[in-house]
């Protein structure tokens, strides 16, 4: 059985974690309410968006071609796996990380995939690694704007147009709730929405000026912006949230720990006060025997 000196610094050391998981919880709960307001604002918009521009599209009948929507053989790929900057967040990381290997591996197999990370955590995954990486933003979380992340979108898009990816992929965490996060595998590129070719105008209810080909052409990379700025709020709110649940969690363990640990630290406290008792009684009976 330990002695009380180390059952005591167990509990001490313990009881410093619990402070720490405590803090690190209320922490994460405030920026987490930050980003939940965030994103239950761009929701709305980002889909009122796509609805506004599919309606616009259908209306022509493939009148207009799109080079965001164009479909060609897939030979190079561009996967933007997005994780957070710190660990401490349960399987938000090692989640993302899983499923970005397996793309590479399985579906993407003998294709030229270059992974693009966003947050340190992909980033130094992927270094250790035999990826072909790009890792000019991957510090994005480090303050979260439509300005920067606005330049990562341009870049993967700018690419596609060039045909330096016939593909985009973005793998990333959607944020339903506080305790669940849903890992999403989502097409960024070619945008399969505005694959209109050969399909018949659809009557629309909008006044387009000056022209509808004006503002498709406006719309799209507008879209696609809005589009990639959602999932980036999607994975921030994911991580604080995955982050809370995770050390309320380790809080809740650390106080069943001190529990047992006060426990032990009271029956190895009155065994050696038994044990105390005993060699009295003992001495007692040794000196009335002579």
């Amino acid at each position: 059985m330990a002695n009380l000196k180390e059952v005591k610094q167990r509990i001490n050391s313990v009881a410093s974690t619990q402070q720490i998981t405590r803090a690190m919880k209320m922490v994460a709960a405030a920026k987490l309410r930050r980003a939940q307001e965030r994103i239950l604002k761009m929701r709305p918009y980002s889909q009122k968006l796509t609805a506004i521009l599919d309606e616009v599209v259908s209306s022509m009948g493939g009148e207009l071609e799109i080079a965001y929507a164009e479909k060609r053989p897939v030979q190079k790929v561009l996967i933007v796996a997005m994780t957070s900057d710190k660990g401490l967040c349960g399987a938000f990381n090692s989640n993302i990380l899983k499923t970005t290997s397996g793309l590479v591996s399985n579906e993407y197999k003998g294709k030229d995939v270059t992974v693009l990370p966003l947050g340190k955590k992909a980033f130094e995954f992927f270094t250790r690694r035999d990826f072909r990486i790009n890792g000019d933003f991957f510090e994005i979380f480090k303050d979260v704007s439509y300005e920067e992340v606005r330049k990562i979108a341009s870049f993967a898009m700018e690419g596609f147009i060039k045909r330096e990816f016939d593909e985009v992929v973005l793998v990333y965490n959607h944020f339903r709730n506080v305790a669940t996060q849903d890992i999403t595998v989502e097409q960024f590129l070619p945008m399969g929405s505005l694959n209109t070719s050969g399909t018949e105008a659809k009557p629309t209810d909008y006044i387009l000026e000056p022209s509808k080909e004006y503002v498709v052409q406006d719309l799209v990379p507008t879209a696609l912006k809005t589009q990639f700025y959602k999932a980036v709020l999607e994975s921030n709110a994911s991580e604080h949230g995955a982050r809370m649940t995770s050390m309320d969690k380790a809080t809740e363990n650390a106080a069943e720990l001190l529990k047992e640990l006060k426990l032990m630290y009271n029956r190895t406290r009155q065994a050696a006060i038994t044990s105390e008792i005993l060699e009295i009684v003992a001495g007692a009976n040794a000196l009335e025997g002579n």
